[in-house]
């Protein structure tokens, strides 16, 4: 079991493999609980509905910025890009 170590400021570093592990990356935050005479650590995720709200409200922004750039027309956009005249798919 790895081990970690209380530092003067009563700060301590998760090991790297319990990070990883646990997918922990910096600014996420963890709930501390004493159990059992025990310190618990449990990695607070935001609620699901808070996740897929702004994965909706991000990809409603890129496909408005989307068909704003292909003027609604994908297969002319795509033409385009290629470099193809407006007759060829």
């Amino acid at each position: 079991m790895p081990t970690t170590t209380v530092s003067s400021r009563y700060q301590i570093t998760l090991p790297a493999n319990v990070r990883k592990a646990l997918g922990i990356k910096p600014g996420d935050q963890l709930e501390v609980a004493v159990e059992g005479g025990q310190i618990v650590l449990r990695l607070k995720r935001p609620p699901i509905r808070e996740v897929l709200a702004s994965l909706v409200t991000e990809e409603s922004a890129a496909l408005a910025e989307l068909r704003e750039a292909t003027a609604d027309d994908a297969a002319a956009f795509v033409r385009e890009l290629r470099g193809e005249g407006s007759d060829d798919l």
